[in-house]
């Protein structure tokens, strides 16, 4: 499509190719390339009018909305840094992660900007508040002066600051479901690498409409604003509340790229979908951790003609591999191989790769690879680190090192060269001497039929090391029954794998901001609950 090599350029560079195609819709409003082109210019401009230098950063706490979309593009022209913030977090995690950045800038709207008050008087670098319309009661900041969005927006159009592709544009933050959130540093060349090398493979289009459902916070969904501009495809923008919302957003917008986290999907696959659907919804992707086989064949019977794109990845690498539609049905389960301009190896402790189907750490090298993590050297030595001399790609003669990001997550990789995901190293339970994979856990719980949502994990048991425990969801509304459950597993799994514990709860199961079931919580909560007991 484009030479681009800077964020703001896919918007510009669509913008000269076809200004009046629609680039964003959100609700019953929609700009053109040419008008969002000229939004982010001109917000561009007032952020310089502001003084916003190099590299400063401009954190942004909307929801999915224009505003949202122009203020991102408009920091990386201006020659900063954007950081969004996602909007379900609250005023401690928002203050953290605008004192961890050293925001200089906040976009915000009226209504949000007095429920994080309080939490922006720690910001000490924080010097301008930029609000989408006026306040109607006014708030005490007085170290920070407020102004008004269509006051900026109507700035004269003026050159940024300097930079190339490998300077600053945004930190991204993740979920923090183990502490604090920490920022992942990303480059102009991170995400436009990024942006191309998932439009290829997806094959989008100017023709194409691509369903934002995601945050923009999370990689994945901001990726939705990527591949759709570099492509010159609209993108809708969705603030959704209940699946079904998601749903009749695809059919309303004739939506033809839809990419969610599996816990969207398994609830999503659970609804009635119309027939017209797979005649313009030309793919649906898969990202966030691996797809249940079982949704994985609803979402297909649903949706015939549609190509399902298996995809894995992670904030520290943008995205890493994906499986193609024909191998869906081949190898259902599997990760695919490395994206387009990325290498993914499988590595054991000392640097050297795995065989065929021995197991070993996912290690991902090339253009997509962060920065490493803001303002924390301690763990970014941990995830980025230098390729041993032996790893693949590597020469005898290479003085300097190469920076790799290392995941955690241990996969093998079998004798034709598909990935497949066995667990994160964190996450494994040891229990009667053996390995388990949540993971595997909670595949063959879906596959039982029984299940809505579940998330396994391990306990400490004094005789087994841990116990696996299990917390779970009935399907379609119906209480599930553990006890049939339990006989389930019993018949599907060997001994030590059988949970020893099966919670059974109502409703959906809680979610991490990036919209993952979290696990976090819920091993915590039950250890916390059963640790109240007499």
């Amino acid at each position: 499509m484009s030479t681009t090599s800077l964020l703001h350029e896919l918007i510009s560079a669509s913008a000269e190719r076809a200004p009046t195609s629609p680039a964003a819709t959100w609700g019953h409003g929609t700009l053109s390339y040419r008008e969002l082109d000229d939004q982010v210019g001109g917000l561009a401009g007032g952020l310089m009018a502001l003084g916003l230098d190099r590299g400063e950063r401009v954190g942004i706490f909307l929801d999915k909305r224009p505003e949202t979309v122009v203020a991102s593009f408009a920091a990386a022209r201006a020659g900063g840094a954007f950081v969004p913030v996602n909007p379900i977090l609250k005023a401690e995690q928002i203050g953290h992660i605008l004192r961890d950045c050293n925001a200089r800038v906040l976009v915000t709207s009226p209504e949000r900007l007095p429920q994080i008050t309080p939490a922006l008087e720690g910001c000490h670098d924080l010097r301008h508040v930029i609000l989408t319309r006026p306040l109607t009661k006014p708030v005490n900041l007085p170290a920070i002066s407020i102004v008004l969005w269509a006051d900026l927006i109507a700035t004269p159009h003026r050159a940024g600051h300097r930079v190339i592709d490998s300077d600053l544009l945004s930190i991204l933050y993740t979920s923090g479901s183990t502490g604090r959130p920490k920022g992942v540093v990303l480059s102009h060349r991170n995400m436009v690498a990024g942006a191309k090398s998932v439009a290829s493979y997806l094959g989008n289009n100017p023709d194409d409409t691509l369903l934002a459902a995601l945050p923009l916070s999370f990689d994945a969904g901001f990726s939705q604003l990527t591949t759709a501009f570099h492509s010159g495809a609209r993108v809708v923008l969705l603030n959704y509340l209940l699946p079904q919302d998601v749903l009749k957003a695809v059919v309303r917008e004739k939506v033809t790229g839809l990419t969610a986290v599996p816990p969207l999907y398994i609830q999503l696959a659970q609804l009635s979908w119309p027939e017209t659907i797979t005649e313009h919804l030309r793919y649906f992707a898969n990202t966030g951790g691996r797809m249940p086989l079982e949704t994985l064949k609803t979402l297909r019977a649903h949706l015939p003609q549609t190509k399902p794109f298996l995809m894995y990845g992670l904030t520290e690498a943008f995205r890493a591999t994906y499986l193609p539609p024909e191998q869906a049905d081949i190898r259902p389960d599997s990760i695919g191989k490395a994206i387009p301009d990325a290498e993914v190896l499988v590595l054991r402790e000392d640097g050297t790769e795995c065989g065929p189907n021995e197991p070993g750490e996912l290690v991902q090298r090339g253009a997509h690879v962060a920065m490493g993590y803001w303002n924390d050297a301690e763990k970014t030595a941990e995830r980025f680190k230098p390729l041993s001399a032996c790893a693949p790609g590597r020469q005898a003669g290479f003085v300097l090192p190469e920076i790799a990001v290392f995941s955690g997550d241990t996969v093998r990789r079998d004798e034709e060269g598909y990935l497949y995901f066995i667990g994160r190293r964190d996450e494994m339970m040891k229990t009667s001497g053996y390995r388990v994979s949540p993971t595997e856990v909670e595949e063959i719980l879906y596959a039982t039929g029984l299940v809505g949502e579940c998330i396994a994990f391990g306990v400490p048991n004094p005789a087994l090391g841990q116990a696996v425990c299990v917390i779970a969801t009935g399907k379609d509304a119906y209480p599930l029954d553990a006890a049939r459950l339990l006989s389930e597993c019993r018949q599907r799994m060997p001994t030590y794998m059988v949970p020893a514990v099966i919670d059974v709860r109502e409703g959906p199961l809680p979610r991490n901001p990036n919209g993952k079931i979290d696990r976090k919580v819920l091993s915590a909560e039950f250890d916390a609950k059963n640790k109240a007991k007499p």
